[in-house]
């Protein structure tokens, strides 16, 4: 990402969920709510325009999307899928006794907005690059404020996670809380993963989870995004938000022990993976 600059990858995926909308069938996946959300904080933040929304929700896009999904074989429905995931972990969370949830690198998900008004004995705490978190926060203040939601406009690159979450007066570190890290460990520079997951640990108490999407290793030791990596990795790069972090599904495991939580591969549900991306659920 850019210095101060909204994501890009952020945008993309909001419009990616509006247009799911549009498409017979994803009804059935996508949280519902999900989409008419997503749209009014596109055009309330001033991310998109209400053309490029109103546009976004049309059957033609849904055919664009499409098209072009030989790229990254799946990922357009995969979106969806990654979104029930989240939200699926979140209310599972809490119906066990989750009492605060932390959504990393949230960009334009409404996921806190939406479930902060339905759960409000449930502090929603939200933490993204501040390029993108004014603009999100703008948005948000216009659709209406949730008392139990606070988001903070924070670089991780710059601030550690622990430090950010201390100055919190509301942060609870022995709470049991639901963390997710929804498209975010691949843009990480090693050993960044590993370091955000100990500070998760160490911010929060037993019963926890995390939540996290993640992209395998292909033979040449880089992140795999199918037949055409190259493509999608120089692409990638030249909008200034490249891959730079990828684990073998074998290997999480290990990784996980290494950062004090253990894997649950039982959580995640019927599949592990979808397009390009894999989904795990770690517990302490």
């Amino acid at each position: 990402m850019y210095k101060d600059k909204p994501s890009n990858t952020a945008r993309k995926v909001a419009l990616n969920i509006v247009t799911l909308g549009a498409k017979p069938g994803m009804e059935k996946i996508l949280p519902a709510g999900i989409v008419n959300a997503t749209a009014d904080l596109l055009v309330a933040s001033g991310a998109v325009s209400a053309t490029a929304v109103q546009w976004s929700r049309s059957r033609r896009m849904v055919w664009v999307y499409e098209a072009f999904d030989w790229m990254m074989k799946g990922q357009f429905e995969a979106f969806g899928q990654r979104k029930a995931f989240c939200e699926r972990q979140v209310r599972e969370g809490i119906c066990s006794g989750a009492s605060q949830v932390l959504v990393l690198g949230a960009g334009y998900d409404t996921l806190g907005w939406r479930l902060a008004s339905e759960f409000t004995e449930v502090n929603f705490f939200e933490i993204d690059h501040p390029g993108t978190a004014v603009l999100k926060a703008k948005g948000i203040e216009r659709m209406g404020d949730r008392d139990n939601l606070y988001l903070l406009a924070e670089d991780l690159g710059q601030r550690k996670l622990v430090d950010v979450l201390k100055t919190n007066s509301l942060w609870d570190t022995t709470a049991s809380t639901v963390i997710i890290a929804e498209g975010l460990l691949m843009y990480l520079s090693p050993p960044a993963p590993q370091e955000l997951f100990r500070q998760c640990a160490a911010m929060t108490g037993v019963g926890s989870r995390i939540a996290f999407t993640y992209v395998g290793t292909g033979a040449d030791g880089q992140p795999d995004a199918g037949a055409w990596t190259g493509l999608v990795v120089w692409i990638l790069k030249v909008y200034g938000e490249p891959w730079l972090w990828s684990i073998l599904p074998e290997q999480l495991g290990g990784f996980l022990e290494e950062v004090q939580w253990t894997n649950a591969p039982d959580l995640v549900g019927s599949s592990a993976k979808h397009g390009i991306e894999y989904f795990g659920v770690a517990i302490r």
